[in-house]
């Protein structure tokens, strides 16, 4: 479903992407693992086409992102951001239902209204929720709030940026959790980023490390703990000595 070839990327003189290659399959949760400032979140806008590469090829079912109509390509993305990334001034349904409302995919707004209950339920939110606005909700609920919307105009491929940065060990466990039912029921291809090995445990059929601006190792998550690599070791068990060398 996605697929990078050789993606380089350099910010000035930094580089941050240096041959990265990577096949997500269709139907499948990819999680990508690495330390602050490896380039995750820079992969992630680069197969948005957010980010323009310098080189290599970024496809997405089949299409080169490079190439793609900008509204046509991205109605087929939903996306959980890291902060949730809630409007403070729209209602919680308006939120959910922002793609909705306009654009390309605009429904009436009592239809749009509809679906984001329908999709705060799908999150174990009342629909109650709807009317409040954002501040009026804890951070937990304003992350499935996050997750409601983007699972709202039922995407094909869905991204998850750090979902459960800023949550208890409990409320980060219903998130996976939620996050893993929902991409299988809709048969959604997703790419995650995280530092969180319980989200990474929970929600990926395969994981990917980025390390230095390439891909380190790649393998079905069953195969996580087993494989020697000394980075994915070294990340996995957060061990301060190792090839990864710490900021200090």
């Amino acid at each position: 479903m996605i697929r990078l070839d050789n993606v380089h990327k350099t910010f000035g003189t930094h580089p941050v992407l240096r041959g990265v290659t990577l096949d997500v399959p269709r139907g499948e949760s990819m999680v990508i693992i690495g330390g602050s400032g490896t380039g995750k979140s820079v992969t992630l806008k680069c197969v948005l086409g957010l980010v323009t590469p310098d080189s290599g090829t970024i496809t997405v079912d089949g299409q080169d992102v490079t190439r793609a109509d900008r509204d046509e390509f991205l109605s087929h993305f939903g996306m959980l951001f890291q902060g949730g990334a809630l409007f403070d001034s729209l209602r919680v349904w308006e939120n959910v239902a922002f793609r909705l409302l306009r654009g390309s995919l605009k429904k009436p707004r009592e239809e749009a209204r509809a679906i984001a209950i329908d999709k705060l339920r799908r999150v174990g939110l009342r629909s109650a929720v709807a009317d409040l606005y954002p501040a009026e909700l804890s951070g937990g609920m304003q992350k499935r709030v996050g997750l409601a919307r983007a699972i709202a105009a039922d995407p094909q491929i869905i991204f998850f940026d750090e979902p459960t940065t800023g949550l208890d060990p409990i409320m980060s466990g219903v998130i996976n959790d939620l996050i893993r039912e929902i991409v299988v029921e809709m048969g959604a291809t997703a790419m995650t980023i995280t530092h969180d090995m319980s989200s990474v445990r929970a929600i990926a059929d395969k994981v990917a490390m980025l390390h230095d601006g390439v891909i380190q190792w790649s393998g079905p998550v069953g195969e996580l703990d087993a494989t020697p690599d000394p980075y994915v070791q070294q990340f996995i068990h957060g061990r301060a000595d190792g090839p990864i060398e710490a900021v200090r």
